[in-house]
């Protein structure tokens, strides 16, 4: 199967790919995980809604998600997480290194959030 781009079809199996979770004992363990991105998806709406950013919290399943999804996780992220987010997104990535220069090239159009920006350079 080929994942030239991902959608609502074949996401999980491209997730279910590259997850790697030696503590995974069930399929429940891998919906588990794939919820962190709903929580991100939350903590972001939760941001835009009330300017509270909870960096510490986003931050841990942001590396909860590198750890077991890998080098999937960027594709992952920018899939489930909708573009009215991106900026927020853009600036964790960034700030965990995660995005590589291709990649970064492709988003310049988008900017990243200033207030996240700071936010994470104090930490």
């Amino acid at each position: 199967m080929k994942f030239d781009e991902l959608n609502e079809d074949n996401y999980i199996i491209f997730a279910i790919k590259y997850y790697d979770n030696p503590q995974c004992a069930t399929k429940d363990d891998f919906y588990e995980d794939l919820k962190k991105f709903k929580y991100i998806k939350r903590l972001f709406r939760r941001y835009i809604k009330s300017g509270e950013l909870k960096s510490h919290l986003l931050l841990n399943h942001f590396i909860i998600i590198f750890n077991v999804f890998g080098e999937a996780a960027v594709p992952l992220l920018f899939f489930k997480i909708e573009k009215s987010y991106w900026s927020i997104l853009k600036s964790f990535l960034v700030y965990l290194d995660r995005l590589d220069p291709k990649l970064e090239s492709q988003l310049n159009h988008i900017s990243e959030d200033e207030y996240c920006k700071k936010e994470l350079n104090t930490i």
